[in-house]
């Protein structure tokens, strides 16, 4: 009798010619899609005031934001300031204004903007500090963050 011999046939290779393109469609995406955190919260994360007029700052390169909550650990009392990545206190809101003033133009100066980001439960003392401290400095240009509720 003779040997029959069975041809294997080989699977066909991948074909890998369109990779590259996907590769870069996903990197284009990502990079397109992704913001990145400004500043990561030592503050538990404010609960905004409600408010009805509520407009959107355009140009937040030329926004300095202070954050005021309630710390993170449990037993510390009353409110916390942050300023960019740190806890600080109101006497060094005077040098966060005046370092932001000095790494913007000289154009862009009158149009800098303190937001502040105050959660519902803060108190108005700590408010009312800030904005003195503000006042002091001569940063008059004050915004309020507040979350937009529709009116009924």
């Amino acid at each position: 009798m003779s040997k029959f011999n069975k041809k294997k046939k080989d699977m066909p290779a991948v074909n890998t010619a369109s990779l590259p393109d996907i590769v870069f469609m996903l990197l284009f995406f990502f990079m397109v899609t992704t913001t990145m955190r400004e500043t990561d919260l030592k503050i538990k994360p404010p609960v905004l005031p409600e408010a009805t007029e509520v407009k959107k700052l355009k140009q937040k390169n030329l926004v300095s934001f202070i954050y005021v909550g309630k710390s993170l650990k449990d037993g510390v009392k009353g409110d916390r300031i942050q300023l960019n990545d740190k806890i600080s206190t109101v006497k060094d809101i005077k040098n966060f204004i005046l370092d932001k003033r000095e790494s913007v133009s000289q154009n862009e100066v009158n149009r800098l903007i303190t937001s502040i980001k105050a959660d519902v439960d803060s108190e108005v003392g700590t408010i009312y500090d800030i904005k003195e401290k503000l006042r002091d400095i001569n940063a008059l240009k004050i915004n309020y963050s507040a979350t937009q509720v529709d009116r009924k």
